[in-house]
């Protein structure tokens, strides 16, 4: 039965309603499949820790000690071309009832290069970083608050008249890493502290303005001298030490995240009357034989693989958790370029704070040595005040700058000599290093990230893989995501054998294999690699291209390029005192961990015959951009400055009114 609401329609009615809607269809079909406009992008990617709060994978990318603050990188998002609305400001074209006379098509404009695109927007990066300098003691302590949430330590007057006396730049960001750092132990008692670090084996001592140690390790003795160089600026402390390559706390991501709570609470601006200036003196030095007494049993662990230790201090929702953990390195790596998504654009590290960070990538646990086989391990789960001069993301040590940085070995340096100009160099690309990483084997060598790099660069090798007459055996030919134009000729071997000159000088043979193993050989890398005869930094800053691979932990040789002429391209899982200070693609080239973007950069920089131009002044320009950065707040002053404000941050964090303590002469003028 019909319902009296819709009263039949005589078929005039129809035909009526019919041809409209028909109308409407077919006009939605054609907006729907119009090209839509280029979206604008939200270009503020933080780095670092707080990257994970402008993801919407927050906790799967977040790492570390939550809430710390850490510098922004203005960087594109992952998979999005940072355009900016059309040529003509975004306004669609306005279209003549009558058709217009045909034109001949014009030539189509060369597409931006992603590279183009992060160099331009470091270049702003950089500019508002040092928009941020503070020229007064007044404004730096200001900023201080604004950053910090707290005020500054006691000392912090003498701390800025000594940077000022040093002639040194001052922007707050620069000490991020500090707080970093530090900020954990907020949740920490003072007291336990204090007997941590007094109670350790390697220990730097300052009582009344003078620094002492008992160890004569050298890397102590290095670390001393620098910070006899500002004792008399110093408190009472003792400064626990690392002493191996690798870093040894890595504290469960849950504790961390309850000290960080902790440490959130106490940021507060103490009225001013309560101020406490002066820190407290302590007792003299624990001799030796008696340490043991003073502290925590740390429960030391030979775990391995180390990627089940590092992944700890990863959150729980993260992929490196949750992913499964690799018990075989026997095979061809698994490389899964789409875990580096975050920390790119259109394949190019865009973030290399995030790319550092490896919780949010798990195939690294197969693709660096230190996750497969560190030369030695010892881990604690126990947070206590242990300094040294690298880590891993989810490591929590408090950094000083490297041994071999404020010696200025000529190995690491190359000495006076940082080569000549750039239109006088002989060559592209050098590197030159032992097969480190870790502790390579028969079983596990193929994972090691020296030997994927060396691989890389060989000629034979790449052409042998694109004819399909010999697989790779660790490392993978470039993506299509790269559109390489000798891949496409199948010349990838030819043109990287044209340009590239790089080589192990040591293959670092497993200690155990018999029989031993002499002048560098290795019985079971030997059908690989050659070795070819080092070369002294300073030769290698007569060519314009320094790749930089970690080895055992971070690689010593980075401040030496970045003083260089030339151009270094850095890869690393490493945190230095540094990071806050360098800007991606304004003073180095960042670089994937598994080495897929590697091509893909040299092809920009040096192009490809006659199909694809060069970009060899935009290399020169970040090479003496970096070079004059470094040269300005990289120098052995700055390492001073930067070790005198974190030693005046421990020691107040050491001290039972911490809560209370500050400097606030500005406040009461």
């Amino acid at each position: 039965m019909r319902s009296p609401a819709f009263p039949p329609r005589r078929p005039s009615h129809l035909v009526r309603y019919i041809f409209p809607a028909l109308l409407l269809l077919s006009l939605f079909y054609y907006l729907s499949n119009r090209p839509k406009d280029p979206q604008v992008p939200n270009t503020y990617l933080t780095s670092g820790h707080d990257s994970s709060k402008s993801s919407s994978s927050s906790s799967s990318h977040k790492q570390g000690p939550p809430d710390v603050v850490n510098q922004p990188a203005k960087n594109p998002p992952p998979n999005q071309k940072p355009v900016h609305g059309s040529a003509d400001g975004g306004k669609e074209p306005v279209h003549d009832s009558e058709p217009a006379p045909v034109q001949p098509s014009p030539p189509k404009p060369a597409a931006v290069h992603p590279i183009d695109e992060l160099v331009k927007i470091a270049d702003k990066d950089f500019k508002d970083l040092l928009a941020k300098e503070s020229n007064t003691l007044a404004e730096a302590a200001q900023a201080y608050r604004k950053r910090r949430g707290r005020h500054p330590p006691p000392g912090f007057d003498k701390w800025y008249e000594f940077a000022k006396e040093n002639n040194a730049l001052l922007v707050e960001d620069f000490f991020d890493q500090i707080y970093h750092d530090l900020n954990p132990f907020w949740g920490l008692d003072p007291g336990s502290i204090r007997n941590e670090a007094m109670g350790y084996e390697m220990v730097i001592n300052v009582r009344n303005g003078n620094a002492s140690a008992e160890s004569d390790w050298f890397w102590t003795q290095i670390w001393l001298d620098m910070i006899q160089t500002i004792e008399h600026l110093l408190p009472d402390m003792d400064i626990a030490l690392n002493a191996m390559d690798e870093p040894r706390l890595v504290v469960p991501w849950e504790d961390i995240n309850a000290y960080m709570k902790k440490e959130k609470q106490s940021r507060i601006l103490s009225p001013t009357k309560s101020i406490v200036k002066e820190f407290q003196k302590l007792s003299p030095p624990v001799k030796q034989d008696t340490k043991s007494l003073h502290i925590v049993d740390k429960d030391w662990e030979d775990t391995n693989p180390y990627w089940l230790i590092a992944r700890r201090g990863c959150p729980p929702d993260s992929p490196a958790r949750k992913q499964p953990a690799m018990t075989s390195f026997d095979s061809k790596p698994n490389f899964s370029p789409s875990w580096a998504t975050p920390h790119q654009y259109q394949g190019y590290v865009s973030n290399s704070t995030l790319s550092s960070e490896f919780c949010h990538q798990p195939d690294l646990q197969g693709l660096e040595g230190i996750f497969i086989k560190p030369l030695t391990t010892s881990a604690t789960k126990v947070l206590f005040p242990m300094f040294g001069g690298s880590k891993l993301a989810t490591n929590n040590e408090i950094l000083l700058p490297a041994p071999m940085y404020w010696n200025e070995e000529e190995r690491f340096t190359g000495g006076d000599d940082h080569g000549p100009s750039w239109d006088s160099k002989i060559g592209p690309v050098i590197w030159r290093g032992v097969a480190t990483g870790g502790r390579n084997n028969e079983s596990n060598w193929k994972g090691f990230q020296r030997h994927r790099f060396v691989s890389m660069n060989n000629g034979t090798k790449l052409a042998r893989a694109e004819d399909g007459i010999e697989s790779p055996v660790n490392f993978e030919l470039p993506s299509a995501t790269y559109n390489l134009a000798a891949q496409k000729e199948k010349r990838l071997g030819p043109w990287v054998s044209q340009w590239s000159d790089v080589g192990f000088t040591d293959l670092f043979c497993d200690p155990d294999v018999e029989p031993k193993q002499e002048d560098g050989h290795c019985i079971y890398t030997d059908e690989h690699y050659e070795t070819v005869a080092g070369e002294k930094l300073a030769v290698q800053f007569y060519y314009k291209y320094l790749p930089d691979i970690d080895g055992n932990s971070f690689s010593g040789r980075y401040l030496g390029f970045l003083r260089s002429t030339s151009l270094p391209i850095k890869s690393t899982l490493w945190r230095e005192w540094h990071d806050s200070r360098l800007v991606a693609w304004k003073h180095f080239v960042p670089m994937d961990n598994r080495f897929g973007d590697y091509y893909g950069i040299m092809e920009y920089f040096l192009g490809y015959e006659d199909s694809v131009p060069g970009h060899d002044d935009v290399a020169e320009k970040i090479a003496m951009d970096g070079k004059a950065w470094a040269e300005k707040v990289l120098r052995k002053e700055d390492m001073q400055i930067y070790v005198l404000r974190l030693l005046l941050e421990y020691a107040r964090i050491s001290d039972d009114r911490r809560e209370n303590m500050g400097w606030v002469d500005d406040l009461l003028s």
